[in-house]
């Protein structure tokens, strides 16, 4: 039986360059791209455990210039709770529906500092921390990504719509994407 690489025999049909691995600065352009375009993620807590993995979705307030993704949660939430127990989180993105994907691996931390509170504020907030920005419940999580994986296109949904297309129709490999790791 011969053996294959999952994925391999795709990507070495493609004719150009489809896998980029990214770093530094490189690395928190692109996480900052991708999950710039929409500030909602899926935020998974419990990853090295016997129970299954928790995850919920959560509103990224900020992404700072390192990288570093910033929440506002109740300090009494179980993802809290979670975070005490494993500070090892995944944070999931998808952009669109034929775009910007990310997953990224890092370390969480509980803050309750009153200023960067303040700044991550949302007047909308109020829905869950219904004091307003007091609200003695308001926590601080902030995630320092450690590497994750990628996908995206190069050039745009309608550029890559054509070209998939068009290598159906002779078939023949002509995929718009672009993959790679990111580490910071």
């Amino acid at each position: 039986m011969p053996q294959v690489t999952p994925m391999d025999s795709i990507n070495r049909q493609q004719p150009e360059e489809n896998h980029k691995d990214l770093q530094d600065i490189q690395a928190i352009k692109k996480i900052q791209e991708i999950a710039g375009k929409n500030n909602t993620c899926f935020f998974s807590t419990y990853l090295k455990t016997d129970k299954p993995m928790a995850t919920r979705p959560m509103a990224v307030q900020k992404i700072d210039e390192e990288g570093n993704f910033w929440f506002l949660s109740a300090n009494d939430s179980y993802k809290n709770l979670q975070i005490g127990q494993d500070s090892r989180v995944q944070l999931l993105f998808q952009g669109s529906a034929y775009s910007d994907f990310l997953s990224l691996y890092g370390e969480a931390s509980i803050l309750t500092d009153k200023e960067r509170i303040k700044e991550l504020w949302n007047p909308m907030l109020k829905t869950w921390f219904t004091q307003g920005v007091d609200d003695p419940r308001i926590s601080v999580i902030k995630v320092k990504p450690i590497e994750g994986y990628y996908w995206d296109n190069k050039h745009g949904n309608a550029v890559a719509f054509l070209k998939t297309a068009i290598g159906a129709a002779i078939g023949q490999t002509l995929d718009d994407s672009i993959e790679g790791k990111v580490k910071i």
